[in-house]
């Protein structure tokens, strides 16, 4: 791919469900944290990316990727909505063509799943990735819906654009894609998955990141 879609990476939620002692985003995982390690899968990727995200946890994001590709909003932005979010992301990648939109809080989804995704849009406006029939994460849109994809300002808009186009399930075998970290039973199911998958440790930071 030339021009690959970009990979924006959802991590500015509040996390309110999550009842640890920590943003959720911030636990640890195998000597990482969530957000780290969702971030060194989908630089394996080889795809660009942008990582939307708050103050509070930047400092975990640019352990893994440079500042240019980091997205930090104000304080007040998580009350928007994930709309307001994806917006931000494509925006800041507005040459891609096209932009999976990744949740922070899914470190499971293997590299290849997000490649699997990004190669569907170059057929289809809308693609997702699904397993066993299941649909999961991430969800993929092609360049045509940029201009609908900057507007996005609520926490269901995102859920009304797929609705509205025929949208592409992309089989895969990564049960990964339907594993996200609401609550800690959720994030100890990850950590077992991971010590089982023996995954590999994420990517170091990036070399004079500015």
């Amino acid at each position: 791919m030339n021009n690959p879609p970009a990979i924006v990476v959802l991590a500015a939620g509040p996390g309110r469900r999550f009842a640890g002692d920590l943003h959720k985003l911030a636990q640890h995982l195998h000597g990482h944290s969530v957000l780290e390690t969702t971030l060194a899968q989908a630089v394996r990727s080889g795809l660009p990316l942008v990582v939307v995200t708050t103050s509070a946890l930047a400092p975990l994001a640019v352990r893994v990727v440079a500042l240019r590709d980091i997205v930090e909003i104000d304080a007040a932005a998580p009350a928007r909505g994930i709309g307001h979010s994806i917006a931000l992301g494509v925006g800041a990648r507005a040459n891609a063509s096209g932009w999976l939109l990744m949740p922070a809080d899914m470190p499971l989804v293997q590299p290849t799943t997000m490649r699997a995704v990004a190669e569907a849009l170059a057929l289809h406006a809308v693609a997702f990735a699904q397993h066993r029939g299941l649909p999961g994460q991430p969800v993929g849109f092609a360049g045509e819906m940029y201009s609908e994809l900057v507007q996005l300002s609520g926490e269901h808009d995102a859920h009304r654009i797929v609705a509205r186009y025929p949208a592409q399930g992309v089989e895969v075998d990564d049960a990964g894609v339907l594993m996200g970290i609401d609550n800690v039973a959720q994030l100890g199911a990850v950590r077992a998955a991971l010590a089982q998958r023996s995954l590999l440790v994420p990517a170091q930071p990036v070399s004079g990141a500015d």
